[in-house]
């Protein structure tokens, strides 16, 4: 209008009823490429992140920017995590996995279930060591948060030390704020693998199979605590024969007296074909007959 009827600008702004201060105004906000920037490599590292996750990520590493902030860059930058739908693809490069060269290398983490002979249900949390897949801990309950499995760590760290990665699935436990805290205060890296793929935490995850196979197939369990009592023993052979395996140690003591636990136990009956298989013991015969209770 001023270019045309030759109207100077507040009578042009008074016509079409926009305030002078309005029209001259000139944005005072600093530059967002590099807050930007940030943001879109955080959101390709962690997919799977919201605008708060990846608020508090930026806040971890130093930039101070309110979350309103970062929920409009994360809007305009079209960040929004989709939900998946149909058949699960490959993300990522893939990539063999790297074997531990040491101890407290790498740590893998990952839950079972099972339940109780009433049908109740609980999980256990499983913490191996990849480098010579020994069990630090078996930690069965009916409620395993991720402040429980921060809790359960500490109490590793303890006694064992510090691990210099941590790998896990995407479970929300996890996942959750008070894991990605807790990681990011000791100064450990934890790696989540790829969503529908297990073999990339094999080492946890044959661990889960022997376990099964070995103890909550072969027992029922009335009580908590009889699942805690069964599984530390198991447990702690699994990882006996386990490890000495893992380091070609199968001849030496700790070699010798697996093997001697699965003689004195007839685990070895199904190789000798000569051998005789012990009876079993009352407590044994309990546990099959409650077992055919179960499927009757």
């Amino acid at each position: 209008m001023q270019r045309i009827y030759g109207l100077s600008q507040r009578r042009a702004c008074g016509l079409i009823g926009m305030d002078v201060s309005s029209y001259r105004y000139r944005s005072r906000r600093a530059d967002d490429g590099p807050l930007r920037e940030r943001l879109r490599t955080l959101a390709g590292l962690r997919r799977r992140f919201g605008y708060r996750r990846l608020g508090w990520l930026l806040e971890r590493d130093g930039v101070k920017v309110n979350l309103k902030k970062v929920y409009r860059l994360y809007r305009e930058e079209g960040l929004a995590v989709k939900r998946r739908r149909g058949r699960r693809r490959a993300i990522g490069t893939r990539a063999p996995i790297v074997v531990p060269q040491a101890l407290n290398q790498r740590w893998s983490l990952d839950f079972m279930s099972d339940q109780l002979a009433n049908g109740r249900r609980f999980r256990l949390l499983n913490v191996i060591d990849d480098f010579n897949s020994e069990c630090l801990a078996t930690v069965p309950d009916f409620c395993l948060s991720g402040l429980r499995v921060i809790r359960e760590l500490d109490a590793i760290m303890a006694w064992r030390g510090k691990p210099a990665v941590i790998v896990s699935d995407n479970g929300a436990e996890l996942t959750s704020n008070a894991v990605l805290r807790w990681a990011a205060n000791h100064r450990i890296e934890w790696h989540y693998i790829a969503p529908g793929k297990p073999m990339q935490n094999a080492f946890v995850e044959s661990f889960n199979g022997r376990l099964r196979d070995e103890c909550l197939n072969e027992h029922v369990f009335d009580t908590l605590t009889d699942a805690r009592r069964i599984r530390r023993s198991l447990a702690h052979r699994l990882q006996y024969g386990k490890a000495a395996r893992s380091v070609g140690q199968v001849a030496s003591g700790g070699g010798r007296r697996y093997a001697q636990t699965r003689r004195a136990t007839g685990r070895d009956a199904a190789l000798d074909p000569g051998a005789s298989r012990p009876a079993p013991s009352h407590h044994q015969r309990v546990q099959r007959r409650n077992r055919l209770k179960l499927l009757m």
